[in-house]
């Protein structure tokens, strides 16, 4: 596909693996703009990588605020600069919540683990001493 072909809903759905509906939303949010024929819409190739850009953030928990903060600093004149700081700031953030929450969740999985293993000890050794099968 050339750079300056314009991509119908049907085909960023399947390009993209979204619906529709998920499209015409990010539209409503003034996320995208796509050029309207009518009833169609077309996506020009500025359309298609700001939505790599939201999938991406979506992909990586961001909310759809801080999406738009860093869309919306992709036109401020200084060579996409402001955007990548941004982004930069953003994402640093992120990896330090998600980090801990990995840390919080690798704590979770050991504790059950834990429990896991005492119950299965419990069921096979009171069960059997009840029973008198030791």
């Amino acid at each position: 596909m050339k750079e300056e072909e314009t991509m119908t809903i049907r085909q960023m759905c399947d390009a993209f693996g979204v619906t529709a509906r998920t499209l015409r939303f990010y539209e409503t949010k003034e996320l995208l703009s796509p050029i309207r024929e009518g009833q169609k819409r077309l996506y020009s190739s500025r359309e298609r990588a700001r939505l790599k850009l939201i999938l991406r953030g979506k992909r990586f928990g961001f909310d759809l605020v801080k999406v738009r903060q860093i869309l919306d600093l992709y036109n401020m004149g200084d060579a996409g600069k402001s955007q990548l700081t941004a982004s930069l700031a953003i994402a640093k953030e992120r990896f330090v919540e998600l980090t801990e929450h990995r840390d919080e969740l690798k704590l979770a999985l050991m504790e059950l683990a834990e429990l896991i293993k005492w119950c299965e000890h419990e069921i096979l050794f009171n069960h059997a001493e009840n029973t008198g099968t030791i």
